[in-house]
């Protein structure tokens, strides 16, 4: 059975086709729980529809959350968890940054969606997050362009609570089919890489900067 999340199945549009529709998206569903490797359908707000049992092995040790829960809302999850930098390696500039663009994105293509809007008002509670979404966003676009906004074929890394993995790297891979579209929902797989992200060599003789919250985010001038 596939690992159902919180979400449900957008209605199609055209009354004819519901049953059809909704047919097609009960075997997805069952299609999407066959993959071996993380995998999961959101809508456009990021609500999670469906997900496979390797998408929840991912994030078994995450706690409890009331709204950011990686199964409810997977753009929730990556800002506002505080369990997230467990599972999402670099978390800030390979996460949060292209999820902050994928925000920006929803809001500019669905502005009166009270979900979106949600997201953007408990961004702007923290003071740090908003200057992020404000002054680091886009300096990091034009600093590595926008093809790093693309989850397409990124690479990601992750940290696996599954110990034979351990600290590895993703591909994401965007696999949404027609119907899905159609539907306005997007299916991404995770696939994992068998070899293992090695930390570089400490270097003594260059003492490290002490790391900000957000590197990217210009302190703003008193």
């Amino acid at each position: 059975m596939a690992y159902q999340a919180g979400g449900q199945w957008p209605a199609p549009r055209p009354v004819h086709e519901s049953s059809e529709v909704q047919a097609y998206l009960q075997d997805y569903a069952v299609l999407v729980d066959a993959v071996s490797v993380p995998s999961f359908v959101v809508d456009h707000r990021w609500d999670v529809l469906t997900a496979n049992s390797a998408f929840a092995s991912l994030f078994r040790g995450v706690g409890p959350h009331p709204t950011a829960m990686p199964d409810d809302n997977f753009l929730r999850f990556v800002l506002f968890h505080p369990d997230a930098a467990a599972v999402l390696g670099d978390h800030e500039s390979s996460w949060c940054l292209p999820m902050l663009a994928q925000l920006r994105t929803g809001l500019e293509n669905h502005p009166q969606d009270h979900g979106l809007q949600a997201i953007r008002r408990d961004l702007a509670q923290d003071p740090i997050a908003e200057a992020a979404y404000r002054q680091g966003l886009p300096h990091w676009i034009s600093a590595v362009g926008q093809e790093a906004v693309r989850h397409d074929g990124a690479v990601r890394p992750l940290i696996h609570p599954d110990p034979r993995r351990g600290a590895t790297d993703c591909r994401i891979v965007d696999e949404t089919p027609r119907t899905l579209q159609e539907l306005g929902c997007t299916r991404l797989t995770l696939v994992l890489r068998e070899v293992r992200r090695i930390a570089p060599a400490p270097r003594p003789r260059r003492p490290r900067r002490q790391a900000a919250h957000l590197t990217v985010v210009s302190t703003p001038e008193p």
